[in-house]
């Protein structure tokens, strides 16, 4: 029976009993908490972390009443506000801090942990920043529930705080600079007494100076394998104890089999067989690759840190607008809709508003990537998180907290940074192959040389393992892709799913909705026909009333002047991509195309059959027969031509697909230049359109904005939803267009295939850099310290390559 704790691995206490049952054996515990968690994990089910953690688990220790107590409180809607966005149904949404998060496996453990809580509905934890994203239905499990869940199992969440999250970050990298200090203080020390030994002449030095010098190696060489070389130590014995092997075994065969070589050569005394300056050497090129490895992927990361970091902790009140404009300090985690506030030149805005009063212009390129200030007035929406630029503003809160736009582009990058693309998966898989195949070869190059030279045997053997460790392999793909997500963040693009860049660069077809996508889809109206009274205000009076509630870009067409009023209708219905539906004193109306118009009113009457063919037409009718026409005209984005343009240069053929009628689908592709167009396209009629597509081989990227392209937008390869869309077309969007500006399109889908570029350079210079050294290694020809030196460089090769994906 083991010695260490099976839960958190430290030494089990002499006296102590407290046995966890895992499988059909019996393993000891630390300590009753060690041991409550242990059995929770195994009696739930999930027994297999201990089989797959690469890092020991912190020793726990039992919640005690006052932390339960706090944790309640958290329950609190009041408390909630700042960081739970609450949906449809009082489902929940919030960002949790994880702390005790070693390795992929306890992301694994609190992942399906949670998962298995009555309604919890999704639980996404990003590896690298430590943050969770909890969905919950808030009427069969509170938040107190699921943060006293998280601690059951060892571990702690709480609501995630950016200035906590950055000091943790802050000790961790503390930590490791200082291991790497420890072992370049020793590799320069020993250096200082291993170069006069390798240079000097036979005689030039004592015999007995010349083994203080190997004492006073070994000496210098104990901090580093007792401190700086203890991270790769956790992690082999953790696998080994498990019965499995990662990235560190290798790496830990090597420094400890090097200096054990070593330290019995110097016992014994045997001259050629010192080299303690190698292990030194190798723990701190490895250490210092790591750590900047570490940057670099913070660096590649830090779009999303950055956002979380925008809204202030304070904002200007004003108590009794418009009569009193004087400003109060107040937390912005007390802000409620309606409230005014003041925002000052220089300063942040708190949350999402609406411009009562002043003139200037705010910078929302952190947010949207649009680099040029944004002029805003008096009746204009603005967005936490934007910086005001020239004057101060009053604006009244709409949204915040959770629910701001800035919360729901951070909640759009947890989601995709939680998710693993197919590369990353199949890199990671064929990395833990690797291993096992490099100790094997290890193994095979020790036997060889132990009967052809065996004083040269040993440190063969080291070079190999060392210098074919695969950390550049395992880094090649997520570093260039988190590098990637991070640029097209930063430009207004953002990918809400893992397969989306992937995928987008083999994109051979595009396909465009109309209205709101490639034209601005602020449509107005242009024109009136009244078939029955000659009147077009009543008429107009019944359309505003039917798309009352309606979020399509045609609704906000119908607006009644000043004092006039519209009547109201019952028993609502919404058919995408056809019109709306409402019963007004028992008779039904219908607005919407001619054609389902046409099935409650009767035919389209003549007079209708011509007019306004270029511009899209909205009939209105009830089982009386029809009351009027009305055409809305609307014209293209002026970067549509663009964007279009681009595409064809990238080998793209565009498509253009809308229920808009023939005339006004036609106009917009002729000027565009569009050669593949349907008109009248119910959400039935894109599926079938891009199905077809892709049934002849082709990758189809789907663009639009509406609830009836929400569809089409799941079932193509790859889909971008507009920014200025609505949520549902957002929800089902591999990637969000934040800014509505088109040029961004080309230049994601020309970032993606750059992308796939660097990621197989990547993973052909790491393979290609283990098919060089690695027989180079077997054959003699690389030492200990140059194979460490080469898998250092290595590593880093491949993460600065990646980083050249964030230059804007």
């Amino acid at each position: 029976m083991s010695e260490n704790c099976f839960h958190c691995g430290l030494p089990v206490p002499a006296g102590s009993d407290f046995p966890i049952r895992y499988k059909s054996r019996t393993e000891p515990a630390c300590c009753a908490g060690c041991q409550a968690v242990a059995q929770t994990i195994v009696d739930a089910g999930l027994s297999d972390y201990y089989a797959h953690r690469t890092n020991g688990s912190q020793k726990v220790e039992l919640l005690p009443d006052e932390l339960l107590e706090q944790i309640r409180l958290f329950d609190a809607d009041e408390l909630q506000k700042s960081f739970v966005h609450v949906g449809e149904n009082d489902v929940r949404e919030a960002a949790l801090m994880l702390e005790g998060i070693t390795c992929a496996a306890c992301v694994w453990l609190n992942e399906r942990h949670l998962q298995r809580l009555p309604g919890v509905l999704s639980v996404d934890i990003n590896y690298s920043t430590h943050r969770a994203r909890v969905r919950w239905d808030n009427r069969q499990v509170k938040l107190s529930q699921i943060l006293e869940a998280v601690g059951t199992i060892g571990y702690r969440a709480h609501p995630y705080d950016a200035a906590r999250q950055e000091a943790l970050v802050g000790k961790e990298r503390k930590r490791a600079l200082s291991r790497l200090w420890v072992a370049g203080l020793s590799m320069m020390q020993v250096m200082m007494y291993a170069v006069p030994t390798y240079m000097a002449k036979d005689g030039d030095i004592d015999h007995s100076s010349l083994w203080l010098l190997h004492w006073a190696n070994l000496l210098l060489t104990l901090p580093v394998m007792l401190y700086s070389a203890v991270p790769f130590y956790r992690a082999t014995w953790r696998d080994l104890k498990l019965r499995r092997v990662g990235m560190d075994t290798p790496v830990t065969i090597a420094i400890i089999t090097a200096f054990a070589a070593s330290l019995w050569a110097l016992i014994h005394k045997v001259e050629h067989g010192i080299y303690f300056d190698s292990v030194s050497m190798f723990v701190f090129l490895l250490l210092g690759g790591r750590y900047l490895e570490s940057i670099a992927r913070r660096k590649a990361g830090e779009a999303t840190e950055s956002l979380v970091k925008l809204v202030p902790a304070f904002a200007h009140r004003v108590q009794d607008w418009p009569s009193d404009r004087n400003a109060h300090e107040a937390p912005v985690s007390q802000l409620t809709v309606g409230d005014v506030l003041l925002v000052k030149p220089g300063e942040t805005l708190p949350a999402d508003g609406v411009v009562l009063d002043g003139d200037s212009a705010v910078d929302e390129a952190l947010l949207t990537g649009e680099s040029r200030p944004l002029p805003k007035s008096a009746g204009d929406n603005v967005i936490a998180g934007s910086v005001n630029t020239v004057s101060p503003l009053y604006i009244q809160v709409t949204q915040t907290g959770q629910d701001t736009r800035l919360a729901g582009i951070v909640r759009l990058l947890d989601k995709a940074l939680a998710e693993k693309p197919r590369l990353a998966v199949l890199a990671d898989r064929f990395a833990g192959w690797f291993v096992l195949i490099l100790l094997i070869v290890a193994a095979a190059t020790y036997l060889g040389w132990h009967f052809y030279a065996p004083e040269r045997a040993l440190w063969i053997t080291v070079a190999v393992l060392v210098v074919s460790c695969p950390c550049a392999l395992s880094l090649a793909t997520p570093a260039a892709l988190t590098a990637a997500t991070g640029h097209l963040a930063g430009i207004g693009v953002l990918t809400t799913r893992g397969h989306a860049l992937e995928t987008l660069a083999r994109v051979s077809d595009a396909v465009f909705d109309k209205t709101g996508t490639l034209t601005h889809g602020r449509l107005t109206l242009a024109a009136t026909r009244d078939l029955a009274k000659d009147d077009p205000l009543s008429a107009l009076a019944l359309a505003c009333a039917l798309e009352a509630n309606s979020e399509h870009a045609i609704a906000r067409a119908f607006t009644l002047p000043a004092g006039a009023a519209a009547p109201a209708f019952s028993g609502m219905k919404n058919f995408p991509g056809q019109g709306v539906e409402g019963v007004l004193d028992g008779v039904r109306w219908r607005l919407g195309r001619f054609s389902f118009v046409g099935e409650l009113a009767g035919a389209v009457p003549d007079r209708l059959k011509s007019w306004q063919q270029e511009t899209t037409l909205v009939g209105l009718g009830s089982e009386q027969g029809w009351r009027a026409a009305f055409s809305l005209a609307d014209s293209a984005r002026p970067d549509a031509q663009e964007l279009v343009d681009t595409l064809a240069e990238l080998g793209i053929q565009v498509h253009l697909l809308s229920g808009d009628s023939d005339g006004a689908v036609r106009f917009l592709a002729d000027q565009l230049n569009i050669g593949s167009w349907r008109a009248r396209a119910t959400p039935e009629a894109k599926l079938a359109y891009v199905a077809a597509l892709q049934n002849e081989g082709r990758q189809v990227l789907m663009v639009g904005d509406g609830i009836n392209d929400a569809p089409v937008l799941a079932r193509a390869d790859v889909s971008v939803a507009m920014g200025g869309g609505t949520d549902v077309a957002r929800a089902s969007g591999d990637m969000v267009l934040v800014n509505d500006q088109l040029p961004r399109l080309s230049d994601a889908v020309a970032l993606s295939r750059k992308t796939l570029v660097v990621i197989r350079q990547n993973l052909w210079w790491a393979a290609g850099y283990n098919l060089v050294a690695l027989p180079l290694a077997i054959s003699g020809h690389i030492t200990p310290w140059m194979a460490s030196l080469g898998m250092a460089a290595s590593s880093l090769i491949v993460v600065t390559n990646a980083l050249r994906l964030i230059r804007k």
